[in-house]
Formats: structure tokens, C-alpha cells, sequence
């Protein structure tokens, strides 16, 4: 079987956020420049016709500020998601908009959900939960960084301010959650040492065999070593005739 290699950097590590966030802005300067509003495209809960947001709200916002609040926790994220989860990256996306997005067709309030802000709670959601089940210091690590960047986030999935989805932001943190739930073994496990194996036996450890029950050092020779290594002479005597008659 082949071992996965966690942990390595690529060009999809930076290409891809980008890639996603430049059709975002391309998106956005399209109705700016030509007058158009795909409001309209969004979200728009217990109607056939706001399906179609489940997958277009994520490409939609509503003005400047809120494109840019989105755009810098959606490249961080994503980014540090290619890095350390790259082989579940685009599961975790693609299937993140989908459902996060269900959800809030399910439970959103009768007007228009757009922006990428579901897809940002399901990355913190996911990055954070993760990190704690993992038990791996450099997931861990990742989770303390998340909750110390995006932890006030978590006050924007109840009502607290008007003219915010909460809606998307609690589907896009539940979504994560099951999702670091479902993906349990797509990860790097954290390293173990021989001793911390349950089948881990003392005596037949080699290193700990140059020690006595005191901890000194046993300085032994290996005999069978030395006589390979010997260097054998061989002499040859050649009787000079001329000399001898």
C-alpha cells in the first residue's frame, strides 16, 4: 500500500485559495462593472428556486466590505487546509458547500443567503476539530492558531446582528464538525517511539542490551567480528641459488 506523505508543500498549496478567491473578485467586479445584482443567486430557504444558491452563494456578495472580510480568512484557511489535509482538501470543499449549504436552505430565514462566509466556518470548524481529535502536536498547533485568529467568530452563529446569515455561519460550523468526525482516518497520526508500543519488550531491545540493571555501560567484543576482520600475512621464501653454490 502506498504511504500517504502528510505535511508536504506544493504549488496547489497556494494556487488553488488563489484561483478560488480571484473568480470571487472576478465575480464581483462583473456586477459593479456592468450593473448587474446575483443577489437574486443566493440562498433562498424552502423554495426550488434557491437551490441554485447551494452551489452559486459561495461566488456572491453583497458590496466591497463584505467581500474583503471574507477574502483573507477564506485564503488562510484554505491554504493551511492543502497544506496539512491536502489528500481530503477538495472533499472537504466541494462536499462542504453542498451540505453546509442544504442546511441553510433548511433553516434560513425567507430572504437571499449569499457569500463565502459558510465556507469559512465549515474550514474553522473543521481545522479546529480536527487538530483536537488528531492528538497530533502539529494539528494541535493549528487548532490554538485557528481559535486565536477566528475563535470571536463563534458569536456569529446566533442572531446577534442584523443583516448576517448566522443561518450559513452555524450550517458551515455544524458541516465541519461532522466532517472532522467522518474524516477521522484521512490524517497523519502522531509518531510513536518502539517503547510505546504495547508489544514493546525491554530484553529484546538491542540499544538497552549495553546496559546493566545499574544503567552502566557493558563494553563487549564481538569475537566472531574480530576474526573476520583479521589481516592474514602470508610469507614466501625463495631459495637464491647462485648464492648457495
Amino acid at each position: 500500500m502506498e504511504k500517504r506523505e502528510h505535511f508536504k508543500f506544493s504549488t496547489g498549496v497556494v494556487v488553488y485559495p488563489v484561483l478560488f478567491i480571484l473568480i470571487i473578485w472576478i465575480v464581483f467586479w462583473f456586477e459593479v462593472r456592468f450593473g448587474f445584482n446575483f443577489s437574486k443567486y443566493g440562498i433562498y430557504p424552502l423554495s426550488a428556486k434557491g437551490l441554485r444558491g447551494i452551489i452559486l452563494s459561495p461566488f456572491i456578495h453583497g458590496d466591497i466590505s463584505h467581500i474583503y472580510h471574507n477574502t483573507i480568512p477564506l485564503f488562510v484557511l484554505s491554504m493551511a487546509l492543502f497544506y496539512f489535509y491536502r489528500h481530503i482538501a477538495w472533499k472537504i470543499i466541494l462536499y462542504g458547500i453542498l451540505i453546509s449549504g442544504f442546511l441553510t436552505w433548511c433553516i434560513g430565514r425567507p430572504s437571499y443567503h449569499i457569500g463565502a462566509s459558510g465556507l469559512i466556518y465549515i474550514l474553522v470548524s473543521f481545522t479546529f476539530f480536527k487538530g483536537v481529535f488528531a492528538k497530533h502536536y502539529r494539528l494541535i498547533a493549528l487548532s490554538l492558531l485557528v481559535v486565536f485568529l477566528y475563535g470571536s467568530m463563534i458569536w456569529y452563529t446566533m442572531p446577534v446582528e442584523e443583516g448576517i446569515s448566522w443561518e450559513g455561519h452555524l450550517s458551515g460550523m455544524i458541516t465541519g464538525l461532522l466532517f472532522a468526525l467522518i474524516f477521522r482516518k484521512e490524517i497523519a497520526k502522531p509518531k510513536k517511539f518502539d517503547w510505546e508500543h504495547e508489544d514493546y519488550n525491554e530484553e529484546d531491545d538491542p540499544f538497552l542490551k549495553h546496559f546493566d540493571a545499574d544503567g552502566n555501560f557493558i563494553e563487549t567484543i564481538d569475537e566472531v567480528g574480530v576474526e573476520e576482520n583479521q589481516t592474514i600475512v602470508n610469507y614466501t621464501f625463495k631459495i637464491d641459488k647462485e648464492n648457495k653454490e
